[in-house]
């Protein structure tokens, strides 16, 4: 799975947002946290949510079980919305 191209990551550094392009058949903005900023930094390439929460694990300290809860979050809201290539 990977962001569909025609959805546009942008990070702050503070805050991470997702935009849709023409043609992405949704209309709003994805606001959201670090942890956004890093799975949808993941998602730019084809990856496994499996890769994501270990490639999360490494970059955060919180229990594999928070991480997974966060990422597995991220992934339902993303692909409500369309935003994800499977």
């Amino acid at each position: 799975m990977k962001i569909r191209k025609e959805f546009i990551p942008y990070d702050t550094g503070e805050e991470s947002f997702l935009v849709p392009a023409g043609g992405a058949g949704f209309s709003g903005l994805v606001k959201g946290n670090k942890t956004l900023g890093a799975v949808l930094d993941l998602l730019k390439t084809d990856t496994t949510k499996e890769k994501i929460i270990a490639a999360m694990q490494e970059r955060f300290d919180a229990p594999k079980e928070i991480i997974t809860e966060d990422v597995e979050k991220v992934i339902r809201e993303l692909r409500k919305i369309g935003a994800i290539e499977e």
